[in-house]
């Protein structure tokens, strides 16, 4: 028992470090993934590119049998400990191997390197596959403190009950979150609909917590909205970029373009990201031609991401919408429509989320990893991880505004079009490095 275990780990810790080409079919490449946080029920949505590269030789190819043994002796010595001295007996191998994968990609200390449970991996591909799930609605990020609200989605249970961005959830029917681990705590959110959860949240700005009661229900993440706004702009809305978000986005471009708009406002915010593909293909729709984005790995190989030809909307005058929603892929297209002088940001400094990741599905049904390899750069080369975009125009919306039901950010894009403002010069709004310098993983 002990020699097959053996050899199943080694297979599983090198699985770990190769890339989705060795998947069984579930990515064909490079991913990038949101910045920790998800739709309550769901993983984030995997952004998927072609030609993956493959990291370097890990010691697991390189090691002798003799080497690895050896490495592995204090591994084996707490399993037959466990086995021989925990206080519960039969302890339970599978979920000690869980744990052993969860832990190699924990010690790496990224928190978008992780493992994914059979439960959560089920929760992502159904995700991807459009399926709707049953929560209350919202994106979270789980690597505060305690699970906080990112954003309620439009028309979700978490909206309808009042929770906003930056709600920490301190305690879930009360129990006290304190010390939990984020992922954990999101499970505890989930539950079928028409069950209610009790939300203790602590909200910004106060240091008294109040609760929260939310009806769970089927939710749909949506893709793209749209309208004519007064002044005879166009407003496009995108909240995730996924497998039909590209469509989508084309289908609403033609209905409001037909209507010969002056000027087009896409709304980035809270937009956490999708598919690497979806996010090359939105931006085509603005940029015509020329660079969009780089990626940078660990070697100082970089690799470079063009605008695709037959972009719908190339030339009208635009605005971007962000705030600290706005992650990944969102800021891929954001970054690209600033750099390229295509259209000015309107809003707060986006969340700075600038790396890659590859998933890799594991065998026998055990779920899978992701693992961050490389990081991606705008046009400019700038290094969005933990920078974020500036916007050209710094607008946050106060309590006030929440309270009077006032947009003050898109009003600001609205007179932003509709008089031809040009923002001050500013710094760049991120750190800047040259396309062919070494980034840590």
């Amino acid at each position: 028992m002990k020699n097959f275990l053996v050899g199943l780990l080694v297979f599983l810790l090198a699985l770990a470090l190769m890339t989705a080409t060795f998947s069984a079919g579930f990515v064909t490449g490079r991913t990038l993934t949101l910045p920790n946080w998800f739709p309550v029920a769901l993983q984030p949505v995997l952004e998927n590119s072609a030609n993956l590269i493959r990291p370097p030789t890990s010691s697991l190819e390189t090691g002798t049998p003799e080497e690895l043994k050896q490495l592995f002796r204090p591994f084996w010595q707490a399993w037959d400990m466990v086995h021989a001295f925990y206080v519960d007996q039969p302890v339970n191998d599978e979920l000690l191997m869980r744990g052993a994968i969860r832990g190699m990609m924990d010690s790496l200390g990224d928190p978008h390197t992780s493992y994914l449970d059979p439960a959560m991996f089920e929760a992502t591909n159904a995700h991807l596959q459009g399926e709707e799930y049953e929560g209350i609605g919202a994106w979270v990020d789980i690597t505060q403190d305690y699970l906080t609200i990112i954003s309620p989605m439009p028309g979700s249970p978490a909206e309808k009950a009042g929770l906003r961005s930056g709600d920490k959830v301190i305690a879930i029917d009360g129990a006290d979150m304190t010390g939990m681990d984020g992922e954990a705590v999101r499970q505890k959110v989930l539950g079928p609909k028409g069950s209610t959860v009790t939300l203790t949240i602590l909200r910004e700005g106060s240091s008294e917590t109040f609760d929260v009661k939310v009806v769970r229900a089927p939710i749909v993440v949506p893709t793209v909205s749209g309208e004519i706004l007064d002044g005879d702009i166009a407003y496009i809305q995108l909240y995730t970029f996924g497998d039909t978000t590209a469509k989508d986005l084309r289908s609403t471009l033609d209905k409001l373009l037909a209507q010969k708009p002056q000027g087009l406002i896409l709304d980035l915010r809270n937009n956490g990201g999708g598919y690497l593909d979806t996010a090359i293909d939105i931006v085509s729709e603005f940029i015509d031609k020329g660079i969009v984005m780089y990626e940078v790995y660990g070697d100082g190989r970089t690799e470079t991401f063009e605008a695709k030809p037959g972009g719908h909307a190339t030339k009208i005058p635009m605005v971007v919408l962000i705030n600290e929603g706005s992650a990944s892929a969102s800021e891929i297209v954001a970054g690209a429509i600033q750099d390229r002088g295509r259209g000015y940001l309107v809003g707060v400094t986006s969340f700075g989320k600038g790396s890659v990741q590859t998933y890799s599905e594991l065998v026998d049904n055990q779920g899978a990893v992701r693992i961050t390899i490389a990081r991606w750069l705008t046009p400019d080369h700038r290094q969005i991880a933990g920078h974020g975009l500036n916007p050209d125009f710094p607008i946050e919306i106060t309590e006030q505004d929440l309270a009077d039901g006032i947009d003050s950010q898109l009003q600001k894009a609205i007179e932003v079009l509709t008089k031809n403002l040009t923002p001050p010069p500013t710094p760049l709004p991120s750190a800047t490095i040259a396309p062919t310098a070494t980034l840590a993983p």
